[in-house]
């Protein structure tokens, strides 16, 4: 069978919602299933969604000093 075509292409796969992402400055881990609560974020907000001007909540680096995580 063929697999049908997604509806919404702007979705993102589970996988890339529930990536972590790294603090390339102090190696603070962001987890989407954890959020950032003190900084604003909810659990369950993928790492693409938080604003750009948030700040990593251990050195206050920059969103785009993070990079993917690997495990």
């Amino acid at each position: 069978m063929h697999e049908q075509p997604d509806p919404d292409p702007t979705r993102m796969s589970a996988t890339e919602t529930l990536q972590r992402w790294i603090c390339e400055s102090c190696g603070y881990i962001y987890d989407p299933e954890e959020g950032d609560p003190d900084g604003g974020i909810p659990a369950g907000t993928p790492f693409q969604e938080i604003p750009d001007t948030w700040f990593c909540p251990v050195c206050g680096a920059r969103k785009r000093d993070f990079t993917v995580y690997e495990d």
